[in-house]
Formats: C-alpha cells, sequence, structure tokens
C-alpha cells in the first residue's frame, strides 16, 4: 500500500514510523527543508508555517510528551526548551531512518478522488517542487494529512485599528523581544502564546497590557513537591474520581488549588467561567511579573485611537508602540476539495477527530494532529496514525487473498455523524463559545476511545493478576505513552520497563550535584498504598457479601 504522508512535523514522523511498523510504504511531502513543523526555529518568517518563540519550553513534561515506544533521553530536561524538543524528533528520525521517506521542498497543491474511487478509494496528488517549479501527479491509496492547526493567522477586525500609527503584529510573526525595549506594548489575547509573549516582553518593555475579554485560569508546569503538575494529575485513578464525584466537587478543589498559588481575582485574572470551561493557560511567570507592575491585565478592546487604546471599562492608555495579536489561528486544507473536508470557522466534521464521515465506505484518508488536548499532542497523534494504518487496511484489502492483521472497520456513516454531533453538543455544553474551542479533547479519555478503537486499551482488570505491581503502575501512576504498548496491535516488549522506570528518567536531569548524604525514604507512599489496599480490600469483601 503506498501511503501519502503529509507534513514532517510532530504528527508527520510518527505517521511515517507507523506506515513502517505495518509494512507500507510512505512517502512523505514537505514543503521546507527539514523536519519538526512548529517546533523548528527559525528566525524567518514564513506565511503559513508556524513558529515557537526563540525562548518557547513545552507545556509537557517529556514522559508524557514522547512517542509510546521511544522515551526521551533522561538526561534530557523535565519541560524541554524547543531545542531539545527538535534534537529528539531528530533522534527519532535516525533511530528509525525517517529521513529517506521525505521528500524535502514539496508542497501539496491539490488532492482529489480518482475517477474510481468507489472501487478503489485512490487518490491523485499533485505536488509542486519549490526548487524547480516542476508540478508531478502521482496516485496513492491512501492519504495522512498531518499539517497540524497552526496555519492561517486569525485576525479579528477591531474598531479603529486602521487607524492607528503602531505596529501592529500577530504572534505568528514574534520570534524574541530584541526591537521592542522600552515600548509600550498592547497584547490582545491570553493564550498560551499571549502569556508567553507578555511575560518575555514585560521583562524589556517600559509597559506591557494584556488584554483579555474573559480572563483565564492560570496552570503552573511543576506542582507540590517539584512534581511535574501532568504527571502528577493525569492518571487513571484520579480521573476514576474526577467520574465519580459531582462536576463542581472537582471543579472547586481545582480552582483552589490554583487560587492557592496565587488569587486570580487580586490579580484580575480571574473568569466568570470555571476551570475547565476553557483551555487553560500554562505559564510560570505571570503572576511575578503582574506583581512586578511591568505587565497589567486589561479588559477587552473597546477602539483604538491614533496612538492608543480605549478598553471597554472607559480607561485609556496612550503613547503605544506596538499591538500584538495573539489571537490564534483558523485551520483548514485548501489543498483538499471541500466535498471530502470543509472546514468552517475552525469546525470540521471528523469521526474521533480523525476520519471523513462520508467517503462511500472506502475511509483511506485521515487527518492527523487536528486537536486541542490538555497535554501533549505528540502520543495522541501517534495513537491516531497506529489506528488508521488498520482502517486502510481493512479497506484496501478486505476481501482479498492477501492476508492481513485483523483490520478496523468504522461504522457507517449516519452512526460516525451521530458520534461526532455528539461530541460537538457536549463540546458546545462544558466550555464558552469561542472558535478556539472546536477541537479540545481530553488525554487520557480520548486516548483510550482513540486505543478501544484499534485493540490497544491496557485490560488492568487481566493485569492485575498477571503482573500486579505493573497494574498497580499503570492505575495510580502517570498515564504515559508507553501504557499503549503493552497489549494488542503495535505491542513493544520495552514498554513495561519504560513504565517502571519513568520517574528515573524524569528526574534524572536534576541530578547534577551530590548531596553528601542519603534522603531516608518517605513514608507517605507507603500509607497512600495503604490505604487505597484497604479501601480495595472492603470493596471486594463487600461484593462478595452481596453475591452471598
Amino acid at each position: 500500500m503506498k501511503v501519502a504522508v503529509i507534513g514532517a512535523g510532530a504528527s508527520g514522523l510518527t505517521a511515517i514510523k507507523c506506515c513502517i511498523d505495518e509494512g507500507e510504504e510512505p512517502i512523505c511531502f514537505e514543503r521546507s527543508n527539514d523536519i519538526g513543523g512548529l517546533w523548528r526555529y527559525t528566525e524567518k518568517v514564513t506565511e503559513g508555517q508556524s513558529c515557537v518563540m526563540k525562548s518557547t519550553i513545552i507545556n509537557t513534561s517529556k514522559e508524557m510528551m514522547c512517542y509510546s515506544d521511544f522515551p526521551i533521553p533522561a538526561d534530557y530536561p523535565i519541560f524541554m526548551h524547543n531545542t531539545y524538543v527538535q534534537k529528539y524528533f531528530n533522534l527519532y528520525a535516525d533511530k528509525f531512518n525517517l529521513r529517506k521517506y521525505i521528500q524535502f521542498g514539496k508542497e501539496i497543491l491539490s488532492i482529489n478522488k480518482q475517477p474510481d474511487f468507489k472501487q478503489n478509494g485512490q487518490w491523485n496528488i499533485k505536488v509542486k517542487d519549490n526548487k524547480t517549479g516542476d508540478v508531478e501527479d502521482t496516485v496513492f491509496d491512501a492519504v495522512m494529512v498531518c499539517t497540524g492547526h497552526h496555519a492561517e493567522k486569525h485576525v479579528p477586525e477591531f474598531p479603529g485599528l486602521s487607524d492607528f500609527k503602531g505596529k501592529v503584529i500577530h504572534s505568528h510573526d514574534y520570534r524574541n523581544p530584541a526591537g521592542f525595549e522600552g515600548k509600550r506594548v498592547v497584547i490582545i489575547g491570553i493564550g498560551n502564546s499571549g502569556g508567553d509573549m507578555s511575560t518575555e516582553l514585560s521583562r524589556v518593555a517600559s509597559q506591557v497590557f494584556l488584554s483579555t475579554r474573559r480572563g483565564s485560569w492560570v496552570l503552573n508546569r511543576i506542582g507540590d513537591n517539584g512534581m511535574p503538575l501532568d504527571m502528577a494529575s493525569s492518571d487513571r485513578f484520579k480521573l476514576a474520581i474526577k467520574n465519580a464525584l459531582p462536576p463542581s466537587v472537582i471543579t472547586s478543589i481545582v480552582e483552589g488549588r490554583l487560587n492557592a498559588r496565587f488569587d486570580h481575582s487580586l490579580y484580575s485574572l480571574k473568569p466568570k467561567h470555571h476551570v475547565f470551561s476553557q483551555h487553560p493557560m500554562v505559564n510560570d511567570e505571570m503572576p511575578n511579573r503582574l506583581a512586578s507592575g511591568t505587565l497589567r491585565i486589561k479588559p477587552d478592546i473597546k477602539t483604538f485611537t491614533e496612538n492608543g487604546v480605549i478598553f471597554d471599562d472607559g480607561t485609556k492608555e496612550e503613547n503605544i508602540d506596538v499591538v500584538f495579536l495573539a489571537t490564534g489561528y483558523k485551520f483548514g486544507f485548501p489543498f483538499l476539495d471541500k466535498s471530502v473536508l470543509d472546514v468552517k470557522e475552525n469546525r470540521v466534521e471528523l469521526y474521533k477527530y480523525v476520519f471523513p464521515p462520508k467517503m462511500e465506505k472506502k475511509n483511506t484518508l485521515s487527518v492527523i494532529g487536528c486537536i486541542q488536548p490538555l497535554g501533549a499532542i505528540m502520543p495522541i497523534s501517534e495513537l491516531q496514525c497506529r489506528l488508521s494504518l488498520r482502517v486502510f487496511q481493512g479497506i484496501l484489502f478486505y476481501g482479498s487473498k492477501i492476508k492481513v492483521k485483523k483490520e478496523v472497520k468504522l461504522p457507517c456513516s449516519d452512526e460516525m455523524i451521530l458520534d461526532i454531533r455528539s461530541k460537538e453538543l457536549a463540546m458546545k455544553e462544558r466550555y464558552v463559545q469561542t472558535q478556539r474551542h472546536t477541537i479540545q479533547v481530553d488525554y487520557i479519555d480520548y486516548m483510550d476511545e482513540l486505543a478501544t478503537l484499534n485493540g490497544c486499551l491496557p485490560d488492568l482488570q487481566s493485569l492485575f493478576w498477571s503482573d500486579p505491581k505493573l497494574a498497580f503502575t499503570c492505575f495510580f501512576g502517570p498515564c504515559t505513552p508507553y501504557q499503549y504498548r503493552l497489549q494488542g496491535p503495535g505491542k513493544w516488549s520495552g514498554a513495561r520497563q519504560a513504565i517502571m522506570t519513568q520517574w528515573d528518567r524524569t528526574f534524572e536531569s536534576l541530578k547534577t550535584r551530590p548531596l553528601g548524604f542519603t534522603e531516608k525514604p518517605s513514608q507517605k507512599k507507603f500509607f497512600i498504598f495503604y490505604f487505597v489496599f484497604v479501601v480495595l480490600f472492603c470493596y471486594l469483601v463487600h461484593v462478595i457479601f452481596l453475591r452471598c
């Protein structure tokens, strides 16, 4: 099977690897001259090609963001600077010899169904060589679109902005604070980009104003006792508790913890909505920069003047030099016919956020990485790719003499659309209505959903009897990507070892100075384990008593 992979970023790399794992033939088209996508830092600004800031550090810890069969080196930092993320991609590409499948400097002009698509599910791809200008048509059995969702800049209209005489720059074009020393700056938008820009610029600018319509809850990377917050909070035990308790109780607990770090009301950040109703900002510096006064939170923009801004509360700021629009992106797939996939206001119909539902039973195209998780996107993209390959194989080889692994069959079009509508409704009920909240997913829930379809969801109940230590680690420890390599298709022999040593790799990079003494082991874990054991024992006794 000949598979086209569009893009060689975080999603495209693992798409190539998954094709190889399944014995298929991938050809990856990457319009730039290197791998990494968003995470490959370049000083040059290229339209349609997003890039991190020079100072960007990833918001997820290395054990939660790695590909499931390739742990990030132990000596890499817990939260990696973008240069380390790019190094990891290079290690991954070298380890599995992925570059030989990538054609650099190739831009996709169009992807269309072949005339006999109903019979063979094939696609015709028109590719342009950016160096020579030559255009070539090639036929593929399947397509994996790995272009992400940071594409076209979203530029809202603001009254008076056209009259403003200062600079107006979208966050897409921002790289570093050089050139903004001593400036008075307004930043519009309180997502992660707006937060990172505002804290960085507030160190060099004379004054930075961060304008927000709603405010935001702010998370930090490091939690209690110096533990990575995502590892400490993303486990199946806490998810079970969350599902068992009323949402209002969980919301109250989480908001209380966030306000214990700094009171969001005092710092003018607290929104009217609750913490789970918006994709949160992750920023370690925000309260410090606000306390220093070099950064100030302001409400939404009412209008611009020639040299300043008037805010909704009537306050004015004059002599503004620069306005940054941290207003996000409009994602789309301009090379795809709208009959295949149409995006309207960042809303796109995809079954499980992967498969177009109306494909005449020929689901040979998948969209990878077009999701906004509260967590890392890399392992999610990988699992999407693993599922896609098994769907493709089931469609192309079904009924043939070629023997393949048990294929994955997607439901009929009506059932897929019903699933899409239910997710849209759930998202509408949970999140504040913005263009941003259209592709939100919860990490463990969504990974489990994909894994169930793919047949690689870890069966902790059976694992409890065969390997109780591993089962307890999977249930009470962080839900790292390795769990989805323990069983089923794509099983990796190193998964157990990776899970049992994940905390060792996490803290290895911090061991840079011998303490000169031996730390006494904490009794906290013992008491937690004992408490859980007692609860489970009582539950089992209760169940047995009821049966008797």
